[in-house]
């Protein structure tokens, strides 16, 4: 297994023989996604509005796959792909595009593919999706017929939690030796009760937005609400917006905390799928829990300056471009250059860019 896209590979120096071919495993649901952009407000019911941008890319799991894939790790992915021109396109773009291994996915004939349209408007996103669950496959439909029961060994695995449901493969990923990491969505039960996450108790690290942190802990601090859920986790790491992040390690009491990058937003779709994977990369390659923090809210940054969620994921090339022109910057703060200097030893004097895709407004021309 390995990836297409050139650039840095953060494990290089932690690599060994006995090592899993995948650095990081997940699974989920891929989407069409279909954005528009360059919206002057949210639509007026009973009229039209013209949006001066849009673009399409694969969206929902396939946002944090492209994110990991971009950053130099080896990813793989099971999903549900349809058999329309959709599904075909969402897997050329993540198997040839992003050079994530799909062999643990699937096509079911005659589904067709999910599909989001999300308006960005006012640094904000409203979102439209329609879809229909993906039948379960029998053991034959999936190569190597091991996934869901046995998924693949991994340093690391990334979950969905929702509540009141439990997925066996998170228990055996923890078991086969994967670091699990975990985000949650809106609790629409409206119990917001860490009880009812019953996979919560296999992971590494949870890492919810502030407003979910403080329903899940009953608090009204996002720092303290952190705190609270570091006595259920080893590491809490709660999303603050335009305020930054903030992080606990459960195990030794350390926190950190790292203000957000200001930068002119286009499209917000899949910042915090592409935070996660930011400080994904950095827990495997070991940095110091600050450094992790400041390196996925810079990939997030960098992000929400492109269309969609999958294809607006920064590669090396980009974080290497970003961090030469601040450091032209005549009035750049100090402080924050320091913030970021530990990228001087990971990136090469020079990084090379490469054409990648960005989303379009349509999946393909005829040649």
């Amino acid at each position: 297994m390995g990836t297409t896209n050139p650039g840095i590979d953060p494990l290089l120096g932690l690599r060994a023989p006995q090592d899993p071919a995948c650095d990081v495993f997940l699974t989920g649901t891929v989407f069409l996604d279909i954005i528009f952009t360059g919206l002057d407000s949210a639509p007026v019911r009973g009229t039209e509005s013209w949006a001066r941008g849009m673009g399409s890319s694969p969206g929902g799991v396939a946002n944090m796959a492209t994110a990991l894939a971009r950053l130099g790790l080896r990813t793989s992915l099971a999903a549900a792909f349809g058999d329309d021109h959709y599904g075909e396109y969402c897997w050329d773009a993540l198997e040839q595009g992003e050079g994530i291994d799909l062999s643990m996915s699937h096509t079911v004939p005659g589904w067709h593919s999910p599909v989001t349209v999300s308006m960005a408007y006012e640094g904000e996103r409203t979102m439209v999706s329609h879809g229909h669950e993906a039948p379960a496959p029998a053991a034959a439909e999936v190569p190597g017929g091991t996934f869901p029961h046995c998924p693949p060994r991994a340093r690391a695995a990334i979950a969905s939690l929702t509540p009141g449901r439990s997925e066996p493969w998170v228990a055996a990923a923890a078991r086969n030796g994967a670091l699990v990491f975990a985000d949650v969505g809106w609790d629409e039960t409206g119990r917001w009760d860490l009880d009812a996450l019953p996979d919560l108790g296999h992971c590494l690290a949870f890492l919810p937005n502030a407003e979910e942190a403080m329903r899940y802990t009953r608090t009204d601090c996002p720092r303290t609400a952190a705190h609270a859920l570091a006595e259920r986790v080893p590491l809490a790491v709660v999303t603050l917006g335009a305020e930054g992040a903030y992080a606990v390690d459960g195990r030794t009491g350390a926190a950190a905390e790292v203000p957000a990058i200001e930068v002119e937003a286009l499209d917000p779709t899949g910042a915090g799928d592409v935070f996660v994977a930011g400080f994904v990369t950095g827990t495997l390659a070991g940095w110091p829990l600050a450094d992790r923090l400041a390196f996925a809210g810079l990939t997030a940054a960098l992000s929400v300056q492109e269309f969609g969620g999958s294809l607006s994921a920064p590669g090396w090339a980009e974080v290497a471009a970003w961090w030469q022109q601040v450091r032209t910057c005549a009035d750049q703060d100090p402080a924050a250059l320091e913030r970021y200097a530990f990228l001087e030893e990971l990136l090469p004097a020079t990084c090379a860019s490469w054409s990648r895709r960005r989303a379009v407004p349509t999946i393909g021309f005829r040649q």
